[in-house]
């Protein structure tokens, strides 16, 4: 099995691992830090994908978009944990549940 199997195998994992934590966990936090990890996920499989073939030169196209993303993805996890601080004021708790909607 070559590095790029092994990346893209992981990410999927990564992904996978967010996503099952996101419809699991009902506390903010942790849907926060699970959207990361499948972002992270994301991102390797990116890198996988810019080296197409063992001897050449990997593509700088999506290098830059992982490098974009990351930066994109450190201002959101800002952004959803001020958010999620003005929900916990305002609730008492860091919880979405159907009682606290209403």
């Amino acid at each position: 099995m070559n590095n790029i199997y092994l990346y893209t195998i992981v990410g999927m994992g990564l992904f996978t691992l967010g996503l099952y934590a996101v419809i699991v966990h009902a506390h903010l936090l942790r849907k926060i830090l699970a959207i990361n990890v499948m972002g992270s996920g994301v991102f390797l499989v990116l890198v996988a994908l810019a080296a197409r073939n063992q001897g050449t030169a990997p593509d700088p196209v999506p290098h830059a978009m992982v490098i974009t993303g990351i930066v994109v993805a450190v201002s959101a996890t800002a952004l959803a944990l001020a958010l999620m601080l003005r929900v916990r004021a305002k609730t008492g708790q860091a919880e979405l549940s159907e009682e606290s909607l209403e």
